[in-house]
């Protein structure tokens, strides 16, 4: 069997007559290893726009974990630019025709692109103040109304909103602490990369070591009628840009 089969087999080889070992041989492992060889030598053969075609078209996790441990071409088509601009114009992210020296790095846009979202819970209201910390509710406290409400108008930047928090005559203050690495950014990312951070002002080169960001608000009635006539705040939001 020159070393296939299991260890009972192989330490007693007197027992298997020539027939059955050439039975197991036809059976054992050429066949699927020449199967093996010529799956391995046709993707080989691949011109590279077609293995990067090929490629693009597998999950980002498989390619980064899996595709790119499968031979050094593989890990260098993984690495470098091509693929990641080919993915992320097929998902839409980028216009078709994009340039691979726009950007340092096309895969680090790429999964940026894919996590960009709005990192606060319950921003305009929809769940009344569930998700938000450190709740001050002075004088009527905190009021989660319908727009346009009773002296308001139309939320006109985004007609999915369609409630707002609206504060009384005494400061009404809300917080949310948003955990980076829990929300898929890497300390790596975090601190050499640093990406883009946008609340109202747009925050770069924090440095190293940002792993949270605190979000807080507040309003007043400034003419202290009581009731819910001060300041009004819905659809807040932060992002992480690519």
């Amino acid at each position: 069997m020159d070393g296939d089969g299991d260890p009972e087999s192989m330490g007693q080889p007197e027992e298997a007559s020539s027939d059955e070992q050439q039975e197991e041989g036809c059976v054992c492992v050429p066949e699927a290893s020449g199967g093996e060889e010529e799956e391995t030598a046709y993707l080989d053969e691949l011109p590279e726009p077609l293995l990067l075609r090929v490629l693009a078209e597998l999950p980002a996790a498989e390619l980064v974990q899996a595709c790119r441990l499968v031979c050094l071409r593989w890990k260098e088509l993984v690495d470098g630019a091509p693929l990641w601009l080919l993915k992320c114009q097929q998902e839409g992210l980028v216009p078709e025709g994009g340039s691979e020296d726009e950007r340092d790095h096309w895969q680090q846009f790429y999964f940026l692109s894919k996590r960009r979202r709005n990192l606060l819970r319950n921003p305009c209201g929809e769940e009344d103040l569930e998700g938000w910390c450190d709740v001050e509710h002075g004088g009527d406290g905190w009021r989660v109304e319908e727009l346009p409400g009773d002296c308001g108008m139309e939320f006109v930047h985004d007609e999915s909103v369609k409630k707002f928090f609206a504060s009384s005559f005494e400061w009404c203050r809300k917080a949310q602490v948003i955990d980076l690495q829990a929300e898929g950014y890497w300390e790596e990312l975090l601190d050499t990369t640093q990406p883009a951070i946008v609340i109202s002002h747009t925050f770069t080169d924090y440095g190293p070591g940002v792993r949270f960001v605190r979000f807080e608000h507040a309003g007043q009635d400034s003419v202290y009628w009581k009731g819910w006539f001060g300041a009004r705040v819905t659809n807040s939001s932060v992002w992480v840009e690519p």
